[in-house]
């Protein structure tokens, strides 16, 4: 009978070590998450399932371009997962479909599609000292921070950027945030 208990009670640790580890790594670490819509096409399609590194940001500043995963302000348990495009200090606006920081073009290689609706980006957007703009990649098909419902992202909103991809199997790898 002692041996039983013992055993048990050994089970009972050993499970109780497991959800707390769990806990910890999904609190504090990494987070799966699915990928919904279209809004980051090419570079993230529907149905992708990520991990999302929540541990990168405790270190260091987000920089320009970072994928990142945020909650939307007026649904519980809804995330959004962006381009960060615009940084604290600085100045965006979008001019003939085209993103501008501090009054000279962004350079990038994604999103290439001429913007048709630069939304309250028509007007130039000076960001906060905690302030991050960003854009989904499929531009003409994204509800990003050219819109009110999402608005600009505060630091602390930040869950985390995006880190691997774990499906599909044949995409599976580590994200470029170029």
């Amino acid at each position: 009978m002692k041996g039983i208990v013992k055993e048990l009670f050994g089970w009972i640790v050993f499970i109780v070590v497991v959800v707390a580890a769990s806990y910890l790594i999904v609190t504090f670490v990494g987070q799966r998450t699915e990928v919904s819509g279209s809004s980051m096409e090419t570079t993230l399609s529907s149905g992708d399932q990520l991990i999302v590194d929540k541990i990168s940001y405790r270190f260091r500043d987000p920089k320009r371009y970072d994928i990142v995963v945020f909650p939307y302000r007026y649904e519980e348990n809804t995330y959004y997962i962006k381009r960060i495009i615009g940084l604290p200090g600085e100045t965006v606006q979008i001019v003939d479909g085209m993103v501008y920081i501090n009054g000279s073009p962004l350079n990038e290689h994604y999103g290439n599609e001429v913007i048709e609706d630069p939304g309250s980006a028509a007007e130039p957007i000076t960001l906060g000292d905690d302030e991050y703009f960003v854009l989904g990649d499929n531009r003409n098909n994204s509800q990003d921070s050219r819109a009110s419902n999402v608005g600009l992202i505060h630091r602390d909103e930040l869950l985390g950027r995006a880190w691997v991809r774990i499906w599909p199997l044949d995409q599976f790898g580590v994200i470029k945030h170029e």
